[in-house]
C-alpha cells in the first residue's frame, strides 16, 4: 500500500489532473467533454486520465461511443491520515532494522561477553548500556557494589559505565541505592 500511495500522491501533484479529478466530481464525463470545459487537448487529457486510472483514482465505462471517466470514491473518502499511514508491514521491516543495527552494535563493541570500548557516538552507547541493562532485573534493588560488580564482568570502567546507565535513564539511583527503569527494549 505504501508504494501505492506514493504514486496517488506523485499523480496528484499535477494542476491538469487536480482540474479533471474536481470536473469529474460533479459527474462522470468522457474525454472531449473534459477536453473542451478545461481548454486542453484530447490527447493531454487522455494522458492524464490513462494516469489517473493507473492509481485507481478513475475508472472508465464504455458507453455507446464513449468511454466515461468516474472517479474512484473509494480511494477518494480515504482521508490523509489513511493515505500516509505506513503499514503494519513497513512498521515491522523498521523493527528488524532497527534489532539488526543493534545486533550489529553489539557484535562491534563485544567480545565474548566483554565490553571492548565505551562507544562514543551516543546512539551506540545507549544499546551497549540496554546490553549491559539485561544482567539486572527489573524491581530489584541494588547497592551501589553490585551495580559495580555486574557492570565490572563487562568491562573495567564501571563508574563512567553505572553513571552513563542514571544518565541515560537506564537505571535509577535513590539514597545510593539502585533500581533498573522498566523499559520495554531491556
Amino acid at each position: 500500500m505504501e508504494k501505492d500511495c506514493i504514486k496517488i500522491f506523485k499523480c496528484l501533484a499535477d494542476k491538469s489532473r487536480l482540474l479533471i479529478i474536481n470536473n469529474l466530481m460533479e459527474s462522470p464525463m468522457y474525454v472531449e467533454l473534459l477536453s473542451e470545459r478545461l481548454n486542453l487537448a484530447p490527447s493531454t487529457i487522455s494522458f492524464h486520465l490513462k494516469k489517473l486510472e493507473e492509481v485507481k483514482l478513475v475508472y472508465s465505462v464504455k458507453e455507446q461511443y464513449y468511454v466515461v471517466y468516474h472517479l474512484n470514491d473509494d480511494i477518494l473518502s480515504l482521508s490523509l491520515k489513511d493515505l500516509i499511514n505506513v503499514g503494519e508491514r513497513e512498521k515491522d521491516i523498521q523493527v528488524e532494522r532497527e534489532e539488526q543495527y543493534k545486533d550489529s552494535v553489539i557484535a562491534a563493541f563485544f567480545q565474548y561477553g566483554k565490553l571492548k570500548s565505551i562507544p562514543v557516538q551516543q546512539k551506540k552507547r545507549k544499546i551497549v548500556l540496554e546490553e549491559i541493562a539485561k544482567k539486572f532485573e527489573t524491581g530489584k534493588s541494588y547497592a551501589e557494589r553490585e551495580v559495580n560488580i555486574i557492570i565490572a564482568d563487562f568491562h573495567d570502567d564501571f563508574c563512567t559505565i553505572r553513571r552513563e546507565m542514571v544518565a541515560f535513564n537506564i537505571l535509577k539511583r535513590e539514597n545510593s541505592i539502585y533500581t533498573l527503569v522498566k523499559n520495554d527494549k531491556i
